[in-house]
């Protein structure tokens, strides 16, 4: 009687580890962009609520994404910077966009509230090529009569890991002025001629929150949760703009996404007078040929779930959740790109 007792037990234990071994096995892995984690953290508590599915994202960057998606160590990889149509096609990978958002400056200057203080993007070139070095320097205080500017240096905070908030930023700033296109350039990693590295947008948040004086450039929903004091920026169309959800999506209106090979789309510096000047999507990387069909699909579910229930949760980081043409072209890309081993379809 005890034997058969012991066996009961027995197998009702290997049933619950046998179950929970799947649910772990069930649990889908990413790794990639910060810019876009406090969405995803978000999304996921809410889809393992409703699904009992989880998500392990590594929140290491837009270069550790790509390096962990082309290694195949990962379910997806995520980054600010979309790759180019000739490099997805070389290493067999598919490209979506998830979120939009915008990159802002941040200041620590005593008396400066949330945004109160303007910047245009010659200004912040001057400021992170080393050119303008003093908060009082009459570049800025021509800009901002009234506010209280102290005479005091600027300590210049950038990303030390490779970086999509950083391929924004500098984007940007590529675009807008010369000098810094041609010192410093466009990327995920460069060489900044000065400044304080912090890893992550969690890192440059936390060094510019640290020292006084300081300038940085993080996802906007880093300097909200924080309540850090962004600038304003002046936009193409000559306006000095406040980030939020209304400005980004001023700034994705008019983009192309059926006719960008790749959906390569980047929105920094785009028309209209109500556009915040540094927006951009966050793209989603998956092999187009998966030895898993199962987890692909799993990751698949993940984002369709989100892009149908996550637009409030969206809004109310000041994010800008994918529009449903635009949500249609990526099921659509799913299902023409996504295969199993056999070359059956996923989706």
């Amino acid at each position: 009687m005890r034997l058969n007792q012991f066996v009961k037990t027995a197998v009702v234990a290997a049933g619950a580890a046998m179950a929970f071994s799947s649910a772990v096995a069930a649990d889908i892995t990413g790794a990639g962009a910060t810019f876009p984690y406090p969405m995803y953290a978000k999304w996921a508590e809410a889809y393992k609520a409703a699904t009992g599915i989880g998500l392990n994202y590594q929140s290491i960057g837009s270069g550790g994404g790509i390096k962990q998606i082309k290694a195949k160590t990962v379910d997806f990889g995520a980054s600010d910077m979309p790759l180019k149509a000739a490099e997805l096609e070389s290493e067999g990978l598919i490209q979506f966009p998830a979120i939009m958002g915008g990159v802002v400056p941040i200041v620590n200057l005593e008396g400066v509230t949330p945004g109160q203080m303007k910047m245009t993007p010659d200004v912040l070139a001057a400021i992170y090529l080393g050119k303008v070095t003093k908060w009082n320097d009459g570049q800025i205080t021509a800009l901002n009569p009234g506010v209280k500017l102290p005479d005091q240096d600027i300590t210049v905070v950038h990303r030390s890991d490779g970086s999509g908030t950083t391929f924004l930023w500098t984007d940007f700033l590529s675009k807008t002025n010369a000098e810094f296109k041609s010192v410093v350039g466009a990327g995920t990693a460069v060489k900044w001629p000065a400044g304080v590295g912090g890893k992550g947008n969690e890192g440059v948040a936390a060094n510019v929150q640290r020292i006084k004086g300081s300038i940085g450039y993080v996802e906007y929903a880093y300097a909200h949760k924080n309540k850090m004091s962004h600038t304003q920026v002046k936009n193409r169309d000559g306006q000095f703009v406040q980030p939020d959800d209304e400005t980004f999506k001023a700034a994705a209106a008019g983009a192309d996404w059926a006719k960008t090979p790749g959906m390569e789309v980047v929105l920094t510096n785009q028309p209209g007078k109500a556009s915040w000047p540094i927006t951009g999507a966050s793209f989603i990387l998956m092999h187009k040929s998966q030895a898993s069909a199962e987890r692909a699909k799993e990751v698949l579910k993940f984002f369709e779930w989100s892009y149908k229930n996550g637009g409030a949760m969206a809004t109310e980081l000041d994010y800008v959740a994918m529009p449903p043409p635009v949500v249609k072209l990526v099921q659509d890309a799913w299902k023409a790109n996504l295969k199993d081993a056999s070359g059956k379809a996923v989706w």
